[in-house]
């Protein structure tokens, strides 16, 4: 690498939402990349009542590596937006409606994508809501609170517990099949990765702490049906008006329906996560993954 291609990158991570401790997992996994890439790199733990960090002189790219409340939800882009730096990955709106599941699933519908039927509820809310049915936050990554409820009893404990910390929650069809997820790489789908937890679903634990989880690229999907679901990553990606990289999950019917559950701006970098998997598998060794990231921010800035 020449001297002129040596970037001064700050790497953003940890922040003040529950998915803290994966964030700082993925902040230093990506610094370490950055490094070895040959770039000079910070790392920086930032919160809305500190961003000093982002007024340091040299910074030519900023790397979120920051999920959930602050980092993904489009605070800290609108953040680097004001100050004028560069940095990776979606924008504000973007970032803001992906982070909403309400909303950007409003979004897929407008698209034609199949999503499951849902429900947004508040602590007023009374009903028989179908079973069995998913329970989880409108707004949240890492399937943290989620809950798969099959009987009444676990519904309403789910709601409870729920709405105890927030002030509304989904209520989702459940839909079984196989659990399926799809990157995105600059507008392009990466190969398709089905999930095997060794629980009832790919929970947080399955995500980054049960090594019997398996990750198959070997699907034995119909090309049409492989081709089905990276065609709807990379439509949800377009519609919500993604940057740069993206990750899609699904069910997948046994119908051959894909229902798209979300859509994460910032997924995971650490040991476990999806989009390093997939990108691996085309190719990208993560050193390269991380780099081209950086320069796909810096194109779209016009650097």
């Amino acid at each position: 690498m020449s001297a002129s291609d040596v970037l001064g990158i700050t790497v953003l991570m940890g922040g003040p939402g529950s998915e803290r401790e994966v964030s700082l997992m993925s902040g230093r996994a990506v610094a370490d990349a950055l490094k070895q890439a040959g770039h000079r790199v910070t790392t920086a733990d930032i919160s809305p009542d500190d961003t000093s960090a982002l007024d340091r002189e040299g910074i030519d790219a900023v790397f979120i590596a920051m999920h959930g409340t602050f980092g993904e939800d489009g605070q800290v882009q609108r953040l680097c937006e004001q100050r004028g730096l560069v940095y990776v990955g979606s924008g504000p709106e973007a970032s803001e409606l992906a982070m909403d599941k309400d909303a950007s699933k409003r979004i897929f519908q407008q698209a034609g994508l199949a999503t499951p039927e849902w429900v947004i509820i508040d602590r007023s809310a009374k009903g028989d809501f179908p079973l069995p049915c998913v329970i989880k936050p409108v707004a949240g990554g890492s399937s943290l609170d989620v809950t798969i409820a099959r009987d009444e009893d676990t519904r309403e404990s789910a709601l409870e517990n729920l709405l105890a910390t927030d002030s509304k929650a989904m209520i989702e069809a459940f839909v079984p099949g196989r659990e399926m997820t799809v990157s995105v790489l600059d507008d392009k789908p990466l190969p398709v990765i089905e999930i095997i937890p060794d629980r009832e679903f790919y929970d947080y634990i399955a995500k980054y702490d049960d090594e019997a989880t398996q990750f198959i690229f070997d699907t034995k999907l119909s090309p049409a049906t492989e081709q089905h679901l990276r065609a709807a990553a990379l439509t949800a990606h377009r519609t919500l008006g993604c940057k740069d990289f993206s990750r899609a999950d699904f069910i997948l019917a046994a119908d051959g329906i894909a229902w798209l559950l979300e859509v994460n701006t910032i997924p995971g970098f650490t040991g476990h996560s999806l989009l390093p998997k997939a990108a691996a598998a085309a190719g990208i060794s993560f050193e390269q993954l991380c780099d081209r990231i950086v320069r796909l921010a810096l194109e779209r800035a016009g650097k």
